[in-house]
């Protein structure tokens, strides 16, 4: 069974682990993970669900909601971190937790929901293509600033 929820500061041990295979097993740095966690925890515009199944943490992801002054100034909501484990794919897991973070940004009221993914993730594209996300051709460009 597949249980959908919020991840708390005690899977973060877990989440580490996981997003270093999203990081494609590069060191993920945990302490600072935490202290980070804290601090988005408070604002209140970060979502990060974790997918478990029998327990173990098998997927997540996480939705920030901005907000817009553009138009009607309705929220948007940026999606990052999808992630399911190599062990766990194909078990309709990641179209939970996409199903379950869209969710949350009806209920915050979000005009749209938006990400990237990398040009050569050809299976995630196809993936998302079947979750009704279109592909706009539209630029994403990324300056890392470190």
């Amino acid at each position: 069974m597949i249980t959908i929820r919020e991840i708390t500061k005690a899977d973060l041990n877990d989440l580490c682990r996981l997003y270093e295979e999203l990081m494609d097993h590069q060191p993920n740095n945990y302490e600072k993970m935490v202290k980070v966690f804290d601090i988005i925890q408070a604002k209140g515009d970060y979502h990060i669900l974790g997918a478990f199944k029998d327990g173990e943490l098998a997927g997540s992801v996480m939705g920030i909601v901005c907000q817009d002054l553009v138009g009607e100034c309705k929220p948007f909501m940026v999606i990052e971190n999808v992630v399911v484990s190599n062990r766990f794919r194909r078990l309709g897991i990641g179209k939970q937790l996409m199903m379950n973070i869209e969710a949350i940004a009806r209920e915050r009221n979000c005009n749209y929901v938006i990400f990237v993914s990398g040009g050569q993730r050809k299976e995630a594209h196809a993936f998302y293509e079947k979750l009704g996300f279109k592909d706009e051709k539209v630029e994403g460009y990324r300056k890392h600033l470190s």
